[in-house]
């Protein structure tokens, strides 16, 4: 009996310690940034060789040296601001989990120089596009689109007619 009870308590243990592991390994470990290399959706920390910096996919924050120490920060500081996230490589640290990956900065900067460049790279989402948006009057109300076809383009009256010379404007 006391043999069966142990043995129960046992089982117990490694079940409990089983679903303990099974937690821990299915952490999510946060949403990648849309410049972020494709294939790498488990990845912690990216190093940035080309302003010397990383970033913590967790937290969503970039690290860098500044100010005699390391930063965290949702930004980047001024000087790197604008900077091609999509277009810079990104090392992904696949060997590193922590809190701190510039313990190892000396090492990353040696070998990730800057304008190091590794196997060629795809980010998660395409680069957004600024401009023009061809879209963004459809969404208000007070917007009349007009294209050449439209019997109310403002060449011709109501009947399609031409309105040139035709009671508009001055004689």
């Amino acid at each position: 009996m006391k043999t069966i009870k142990l043995a129960i308590a046992g089982l117990f243990l490694m079940l409990a310690n089983a679903t303990q592991a099974q937690v821990s390994i299915n952490v999510n470990i946060g949403n990648p940034p849309a410049w972020g290399p494709v294939g790498y959706t488990e990845m912690e920390y990216y190093y940035l060789p080309d302003i010397e910096a990383y970033y913590d996919v967790r937290a969503s924050q970039f690290i860098y040296f500044g100010g005699g120490r390391w930063v965290r920060a949702s930004y980047l500081p001024r000087q790197y601001r604008n900077y091609d996230l999509y277009g810079g490589y990104k090392v992904v640290l696949t060997d590193y989990h922590g809190r701190t990956p510039y313990t190892y900065f000396d090492r990353h900067r040696v070998k990730y120089y800057k304008g190091y460049h590794g196997a060629p790279q795809r980010p998660y989402k395409p680069r957004p596009v600024y401009g023009y948006n061809d879209r963004r009057h459809y969404d208000r109300k007070d917007y009349k689109h007009y294209d050449k076809h439209d019997k109310h383009d403002r060449h011709h009256d109501d009947h399609g007619h031409d309105d040139h010379g035709r009671g508009h404007g001055r004689r």
